[in-house]
C-alpha cells in the first residue's frame, strides 16, 4: 500500500497541491484526471519521489520515504518505482535491450543477468524481434512499450506514467492501454497514470479527480476487471 498524507507543495507563491491525501491500492490501475494546471503531474512527481513535498508524508509499505536521505532515496526510487513518460526517453545510442536493462545495471546487477531479464521482458511485450534495434529504428508504439519494459525491469512496487499515450496514434494508444491491464492481470503490476484519455480513465480500477490542487473525487471499482472490449482491441 502507498499512502500520501496531507501533501502540500508550492512553487514560489503558487500553491500547487493543497493538503492532498490518497491511498494507492496494489495490483490496480489508478488514473489521475483533471484540467490542465490542476496539479496532476506534480502529484505524480511527489508520489515518485522526484519532488519533495513542503509538508506531509509519502509512505510505501510503512516507510515514510520523505524522511530518507538522498542516497537511500535514490536507491529506493531505482528499485521500487518505475517511470513511463509521454516521450519514451530511450537513450538513442543504445539498443532497446540495453535501454531496458539500464535500471538493473544501475542497481548493481551483472550485465549478463540484466540483459537476460531485459530480453525476457521484451519478448513478453511482443518486442523480441526489435531488441537489437536503436530507438530511431522503432515505431512510436514499439518505443513506448520498450519504455514500459524498462519501468518493469527491477520489479517495482508501482509504475508511474505521465500521459504515456499522449504522443501515440489511436491504434498504438489503444494497444498501450491494453498492455497496462494485461500486466496488471498477469504480473500484479500497480499503475498510477496521469491521463486526459477518457477511455483509459473509464476502464481504470480507480479514478482520482483533482482540481486546483485538491482531490475532489475518488471512484473505485469493487472488483478489478479487464477494460471493456468496445474500447480496446483483443490483443497487444
Amino acid at each position: 500500500m502507498i499512502e500520501l498524507k496531507d501533501i502540500r507543495k508550492s512553487f514560489g507563491s503558487l500553491e500547487v497541491l493543497r493538503g492532498v491525501s490518497l491511498s494507492v491500492e496494489p495490483g490496480r490501475v489508478t488514473c489521475i484526471v483533471g484540467p490542465s494546471g490542476a496539479g496532476k503531474t506534480t502529484l505524480l512527481q511527489v508520489l515518485g519521489t522526484l519532488e519533495k513535498p513542503d509538508s506531509g508524508s509519502v509512505v510505501y509499505d510503512g516507510t515514510d520515504v520523505t524522511r530518507l536521505p538522498d542516497r537511500r532515496l535514490s536507491a529506493f526510487r531505482n528499485k521500487r518505482i518505475g517511470f513511463v513518460f509521454q516521450s519514451h526517453r530511450l537513450l538513442p545510442e543504445f539498443t532497446l535491450q540495453e535501454n531496458v536493462a539500464m535500471p538493473a545495471l544501475i542497481s548493481g546487477e551483472s550485465r549478463r543477468t540484466a540483459m537476460e531479464r531485459a530480453a525476457q521482458l521484451l519478448e513478453k511485450l511482443g518486442l523480441k524481434e526489435r531488441m537489437t534495434h536503436r530507438p530511431a529504428e522503432l515505431s512510436g508504439g514499439e518505443a513506448q512499450r520498450g519504455a514500459v519494459a524498462r519501468a518493469l525491469i527491477n520489479g517495482p512496487a508501482v509504475v508511474l506514467a505521465d500521459e504515456p499515450s499522449g504522443s501515440l496514434d489511436t491504434h498504438n494508444r489503444r494497444d498501450l492501454h491494453r498492455l497496462f491491464f494485461d500486466l496488471r492481470d498477469s504480473m500484479g503490476t500497480t499503475f498510477v497514470i496521469v491521463t486526459h484519455d477518457e477511455g483509459l480513465a473509464e476502464d481504470a480500477d480507480t479514478v482520482v479527480h483533482i482540481v486546483d490542487g485538491t482531490i475532489t473525487e475518488v471512484r473505485r471499482r469493487e472488483d478489478a476487471a479487464a477494460p471493456s472490449e468496445e474500447n480496446l482491441p483483443e490483443t497487444i
